[in-house]
């Protein structure tokens, strides 16, 4: 019961798959699922949609703006503003669904979808449930793994704004190289082992970002205001192993009292991209936390 879809954000269109459980005629609870980032609908999203449709939500997974299907150009662009406003405009396209019950819509974000889905509850309150996997606060990411790195990325981007406007291409870097090595650091390696091999890679999930990028996400924190999101519930769940399981703690830590971060054993980040045995705990919490707050 899988539709492919479009509706807009923005003057573009977005790209979508609409999921329908095949029994009963609805009008259904609902959850939006958003990708990791330099992801597409077809990776996580749709791993977790086919677990939370067979247990009788509806599920709408998309391609950002400018990535995988959906309009916009430069591709590649990763604006933290416009993938909180993408996720407001999948609500939007919902609560228009007759099959969807529009006052028993929730969100889920997996990886930098996991904090841009908080950022954008604090203050869409059509989102009645708000759900993180492996949530991670991009910008704060990037600038821990290079910090006087990051900050020549921000200082140049002007540069590649004129650039842009005289001509030429928008210059984009490869988050990740083509291969692991001896010398590559663990938690390189795990994106590497699902984005670079037949496990989760897809052709439209290039990992190429556009570098201007950074000025938008430098500006960006996605969990600042997480308190706003009270007192509709939060749920953040996090690899015991992973290398972002410190995004989801702060975001329980800084809410008031709304939160509950749930730590799956073993699990590192990727491991709850699609691996069965740390997917289905997850699904399993997902399940129990939306059914409550989805009524």
């Amino acid at each position: 019961m899988r539709t492919d879809v479009r509706f807009p954000t923005n003057g573009l269109q977005l790209a979508g798959h609409l999921y329908l459980p095949e029994d009963g005629d609805g009008p259904f609870a609902a959850v939006v699922i958003g990708h990791q980032t330099t992801g597409v609908k077809e990776q996580s999203p749709a791993v977790y949609a086919a677990r939370l449709v067979e247990e009788g939500f509806a599920a709408l997974t998309f391609d950002a703006a400018f990535q995988g299907e959906s309009e916009g150009t430069p591709r590649g662009l990763e604006d933290p503003f416009q993938r909180a406003e993408d996720f407001r405009a999948a609500v939007s396209y919902l609560a228009t669904r007759p099959e969807v019950d529009s006052d028993r819509i929730g969100v889920m974000g997996v990886c930098g979808s996991g904090a841009y889905v908080p950022y954008a509850a604090q203050t869409d309150h059509r989102m009645k449930a708000v759900a993180g996997v492996s949530g991670t606060d991009v910008p704060s990411f990037f600038r821990g793994a290079d910090p006087e790195g990051w900050q020549r990325m921000v200082a140049n981007s002007g540069n590649l704004r004129s650039a842009e406007a005289a001509g030429e291409p928008a210059a984009t870097f490869a988050v990740l190289p083509e291969k692991a090595d001896a010398d590559t650091p663990a938690p390189t390696a795990e994106f590497i082992d699902y984005y670079k091999t037949p496990r989760g890679g897809h052709p439209r999930s290039t990992g190429d970002v556009v570098v201007r990028s950074a000025d938008l996400l430098d500006q960006f924190d996605s969990f600042a205001d997480v308190a706003k999101i009270a007192p509709r519930p939060l749920l953040m769940i996090a690899g015991t192993e992973a290398v972002t399981r410190g995004f989801s703690e702060r975001a329980v830590a800084d809410s008031p009292g709304n939160a509950e971060l749930f730590l799956v054993d073993g699990a590192t980040h990727v491991d709850l991209y699609d691996r069965d045995q740390y997917v289905t705990p997850a699904v399993a919490k997902l399940v129990e936390f939306f059914g409550k707050h989805l009524v």
